[in-house]
């Protein structure tokens, strides 16, 4: 009798102990439900963000026409609009800070200094009892703040939809647009403004930069090296003055000076590009001797040309190509 009862005893304690670990999972479940809602409804506010700051540039844009005001142009109160949007986002959002874990790796194979591109994580709930088949996996997405809300970095634009979705129909709009007779007249100083003058601005503001660097604190001055600003300087020199031009078509310039900016502004991003990466393949060939290395040198410049050059005519073919599948 005493036997039976032990073992009616030890039945009821797993009957209990499974359910506290099925409560266990469904609790999970019905917060990690609302999580998901909370992120729906960001994504959501967001979005609703974005097309009222589109409409707002809109009527904008409509008003200034229509009433003619010339003292400030409707692309620079465009960013206005964007400043005090992100200002209010940034210092007024209401939203809860980011949950942050502090993880152990538990793969001892993985020796590297690069972060991986997915986690896969088994949490353990308070109960002691692990989630049963719930592993969840955590993408790279690079190093944040420790103090980020959720809205703050739902409401970060992405830089690959802009490079890769955004802009290239303004490009093809604003290339497809431009008159072409003044566009290959000027090809010449075009190219001028556009290599040499990038890479003048690349080492003048790479060797100002250096200057501010060695009158910084011995500790500060140490963290950066030659290399480190001139690849500053080769970053910044790319300009995109889109609001000039504009304000060039407003007022109707000289065509020439109109292919100048545009045809310098669309070729000097490819420069600095390429410029960046050659200075990169130096620095990766350069031993660290302190002096200047004439191969890893003429080895940079190689990759500038060939980069430049292969990638001219990738484009041109492209080009090529798509004309003559547009005219069958």
């Amino acid at each position: 009798m005493s036997g039976s009862l032990v073992y009616n005893n030890i039945f009821y304690l797993l009957i209990l102990l499974f359910c506290f670990d099925d409560c266990d999972c469904a609790a999970s479940d019905i917060v990690l439900d609302a999580k998901a809602q909370s992120t729906h409804r960001l994504d959501t506010l967001n979005l609703l963000s974005y097309t009222f700051l589109l409409i707002l540039t809109v009527l904008t844009i409509w008003l200034f026409k229509h009433r003619r005001v010339s003292f400030l142009h409707e692309t620079g109160l465009a960013v206005i609009y964007g400043l005090i949007v992100g200002a209010i986002i940034r210092y007024a959002g209401s939203t809860g800070e980011v949950l942050h874990m502090s993880v152990v790796s538990n793969d001892q194979n993985y020796n590297s200094s690069i972060p991986p591109d997915a986690l896969s994580l088994n949490f353990p709930v308070k109960s002691g009892f692990s989630l049963k088949n719930k592993t969840y996996e955590y993408t790279f997405r690079g190093e944040i703040q420790l103090r980020d809300n959720e809205i703050d970095l739902k409401a970060t634009f992405d830089p690959e939809i802009f490079f890769n979705i955004i802009l290239p129909p303004i490009i093809f709009h604003a290339g497809y647009s431009l008159k072409r007779k003044y566009f290959f007249r000027n090809l010449g100083a075009i190219l001028t403004f556009a290599i040499i003058g990038t890479a003048v601005s690349s080492f003048l503001v790479g060797a100002l930069m250096y200057g501010c660097v060695q009158l910084m604190p011995a500790h500060l001055a140490s963290s950066f090296t030659f290399l480190d600003t001139l690849y500053f300087g080769a970053l910044i020199s790319s300009t995109d003055p889109l609001t000039v031009l504009a304000i060039f078509n407003d007022l109707r310039v000289d065509v020439n000076l109109y292919a100048l900016v545009f045809g310098e502004s669309v070729l000097n991003d490819a420069v600095s590009i390429v410029l960046s990466g050659s200075i990169q393949n130096y620095e990766e060939r350069y031993s660290g001797s302190g002096g200047f290395e004439t191969v890893a040198f003429f080895k940079a410049v190689g990759d500038f040309f060939g980069i430049f050059m292969l990638s001219l005519l990738i484009g041109a073919a492209m080009g090529c190509v798509t004309a003559l599948i547009s005219l069958t």
